[in-house]
């Protein structure tokens, strides 16, 4: 269902969720600067809180995501400017609405898709870039380690790779050949399970999904964990995909509320009248997530959890 947001004339895609202890806060891609949403409850009223990130000479500022260590606040976003095409940057601020200042570029090539992790205490930057060199040519999932939060050790282990003809993104993007596209990584774990969930497949097909991998690990090193691919059997199964009152189902964050696992992500209602050309209408939206023994499983209703 989607999230109960007070300005409904507003969109929400790629939605981070971020748990400050006393309020909640979602940050969202944006045009002009990452905007952000503040609850106090999760299936609350949330309130728009404008834009908290910009840079100067920036633009289309995607898919935030922010982690606290200490007291500050760390947003890491891809953003684009007339010399570059979406690298990742760091930002920091004392306050979870920013602004976020003390900008800096982490990357000299295509990122995107963050999510620093603290784990055994390092830390880990999840995030997608493009692999040139393989057969599914396209977007994979990385991880590299940091040896601050403003400073990677720049050499990113590849984790997750495109293995199914659903996470095609278009056909003939280079030379002929088709592109995959398999981005917005979330790590968490529960138990004696490691999981990365992503998104795979283009976010204006029908193909649009979240899978993951897991592992049934303890490593703190994160960069040792060798994480495998949920499918059925070897078979395309994703854990979210279109239903039958939502489309372009992807790019989500994770949250353990009150014991509970929700997934919180974009999607769009059925538009039959505006497939022509596209029209972005993603907004956030939540379903209720049972991660057991290495499984995870969607519960998802239109107007309920």
């Amino acid at each position: 269902m989607k999230l109960n947001i007070k300005e409904t004339d507003k969109v929400q895609p790629d939605p981070f969720i971020f748990d400050d202890g006393d309020g909640l806060y979602l940050y969202v891609t944006g045009n002009d600067g990452v905007e952000a949403y503040s609850a106090k409850d999760l299936l609350g009223e949330w309130k728009y809180e404008g834009i908290v990130t910009k840079f100067p000479g920036c633009y289309e500022y995607w898919a935030p995501s922010v982690i606290k260590i200490g007291n500050t606040y760390y947003m890491y976003v891809s953003c684009s400017n007339e010399n570059m095409f979406q690298f990742l940057h760091v930002a920091s601020s004392d306050n979870p609405l920013g602004p976020f200042t003390n900008e800096k570029c982490l990357y000299n090539y295509f990122s995107i898709d963050s999510h620093m992790v603290e784990s055994g205490g390092n830390l880990f930057l999840w995030y997608a870039k493009d692999n040139l060199e393989s057969e599914r040519i396209g977007t994979r999932v990385y991880l590299d380690r940091f040896i601050d939060p403003y400073t990677p050790e720049n050499d990113p282990k590849e984790v997750i790779v495109p293995t199914f003809e659903e996470e095609k993104f278009t056909p003939n993007c280079k030379d002929g050949k088709n592109w995959y596209t398999i981005e917005g990584p979330f790590w968490f774990m529960e138990g004696e399970w490691q999981y990365v969930m992503y998104s795979g497949g283009c976010f204006m097909d029908d193909t649009y999904h979240i899978g993951y991998a897991c592992a049934k690990s303890s490593e703190e090193d994160l960069k040792k964990v060798e994480f495998v691919k949920k499918t059925d059997n070897g078979k395309f199964n994703p854990v979210i995909i279109k239903n039958d009152f939502e489309e372009g189902t992807g790019h989500h964050s994770v949250i353990k509320y009150k014991g509970e696992y929700y997934a919180i992500y974009h999607a769009r209602d059925y538009d039959n009248e505006n497939k022509k050309e596209y029209v972005e209408k993603r907004t956030a939206r939540i379903c209720r997530l049972i991660v057991k023994d290495g499984i995870i499983t969607a519960q998802r209703y239109k107007d309920s959890i």
